[in-house]
């Protein structure tokens, strides 16, 4: 199942980044005085007790002036509002309860989704609890008094947090059909693609990037197998500024991506594969999902003999991680290839859940090492004692070794390489994981 996603949301100088590299664990957001200088990653894999959740530093606001910090602070807000499953709102002890404060926190009430209070900077509980109390007249619920640069109060806030995680349902579980996310940049086809798919307009299509709002799921039944497409928000304005769109869109596709088995990233075949594609891509890929790239529009381009090994070698030459990624050229326009896009999806599902048994793995190691000597560093050679496949999507393996220092990321390849040779895994990504084990254990 899909991890519960988690959204902070608070006025420029409040902590957010600090709170979020804090629960992140990692300095992962650039983290200054000036406001509005949240440029670097925005999401984190967090694990706390038994749970895991995906959070999001939405940031995005820039102090021009106090009109423009609400309108985007409210905007932000939206941002949380339609992605999460529960929102840390955090303010300032230090700066007292703001204005923009009470309208904000006036949108998450209205909304009616989950909403934890947070006030960020009370390095000492027993001089500023008095301060921390002002903050009830949010109407939002018990302000949870925390100071995210010496990691006080953090535990009680995640207890909080995760007190709003929903439960799964027996038909939830239950539920086997296929999830695919198509995601990719605003304006690239990936609502076209759908209703084309489905033969009827479900999902709002325009020339302005962003008039889809929130992620929809269509259902649609082929060869009467049913699929379930997740379609990844636009966003709600149409004036933002480049930085702003690419936040936003990485949001909702993180959220997309971690329900989903495969994710179709969609390029735009005439404006080529971009930076953030490769961004974009990036997030299916950590998370280990089927990934199929869409070069939609093809239709528009001037082809020869050569067009598509040259595209193709520019969309590789850029999404140089994933060369195990499908590629399939189409048009939402005409529906030119858009049949075969299943048989696509169902052999990628198939190598998501591949499993090889560990006797045909270790035939395999034992060739490639007798083909190319593991490396030795200062007398000392790598040993691989035997390889075991531990779990699927994406299949994940174990290999024992004597010392894994030893053990280069390029001879890892290396094997990855000759395990895909006898079995393929197309469309997916394969994990692997080093262990030590001294020669008396064996």
């Amino acid at each position: 199942m899909s991890k519960p996603v988690v959204a902070i949301v608070g006025r420029p100088n409040v902590g957010k980044s600090t709170l979020f590299n804090a629960l992140a664990g990692e300095m992962i957001s650039i983290v200054k005085d000036t406001p509005g200088v949240t440029r670097d990653r925005i999401y984190a894999e967090v694990t706390w007790l038994d749970w895991e959740f995906t959070l999001i530093d939405t940031g995005g606001i820039e102090p021009d002036s106090k009109d423009i910090i609400l309108a985007q602070m409210r905007e932000q807000a939206q941002i949380a509002i339609d992605t999460a499953d529960v929102i840390i709102f955090i303010t300032d002890v230090r700066q007292g309860l703001q204005d923009s404060d009470s309208k904000v926190a006036d949108m998450l009430r209205r909304s009616g989704k989950p909403v934890v209070l947070v006030v960020n900077k009370v390095d000492s509980f027993q001089k500023l609890m008095a301060d921390v109390y002002e903050f009830y007249n949010l109407g939002i619920g018990d302000p949870i008094p925390i100071s995210a640069s010496s990691r006080l109060g953090l535990g009680d806030m995640l207890d909080a947090v995760a007190a709003h995680f929903p439960e799964h349902s027996a038909e939830e579980e239950e539920d086997e059909r296929p999830r695919i996310a198509i995601v990719g940049k605003p304006n690239v086809g990936k609502s076209s693609i759908i209703n084309k798919l489905v033969g009827e307009n479900r999902v709002i299509v325009s020339n302005i990037a962003g008039t889809t709002r929130d992620a929809i799921d269509t259902e649609i039944t082929w060869n009467g197998k049913e699929y379930v497409f997740i379609d990844t928000a636009g966003l709600r304005r149409k004036n933002k500024i480049k930085e702003e769109l690419e936040r936003y869109s990485i949001i909702r596709t993180v959220t997309a991506v971690e329900r989903a088995d495969v994710v179709l990233v969609v390029i735009d075949a005439v404006e080529g594969v971009t930076e953030q594609d490769a961004k974009i891509a990036g997030i299916a890929h950590e998370r280990g999902k089927g990934v199929i790239i869409i070069v939609n529009k093809w239709d528009s381009i001037e082809k020869n003999d050569k067009t598509m090994y040259e595209y193709e070698k520019n969309v590789r030459q850029v999404l140089s991680y994933m060369p195990y990624a499908e590629i399939m050229y189409v048009s939402a326009k005409t529906g030119q290839r858009l049949p075969k896009l299943f048989d696509m999806i169902d052999m990628v599902l198939e190598n998501q859940t591949l499993r090889i048994s560990t006797g045909v793995l270790n035939e395999i190691m034992m060739e490639a090492v007798a083909m190319q000597q593991p490396p030795s560093d200062k007398g000392k050679r790598l040993k691989l004692y035997y390889i075991t496949q531990v779990a699927v999507k994406p299949p994940t393996f174990v290999i024992f070794v004597n010392d894994k220092e030893l053990m280069h990321f390029s001879y890892t390849r290396y094997l990855e390489n000759k395990i895909r040779e006898a079995f393929g895994f197309k469309g997916t990504s394969l994990k692997f994981f080093i262990r030590e084990r001294k020669e008396k254990d064996r």
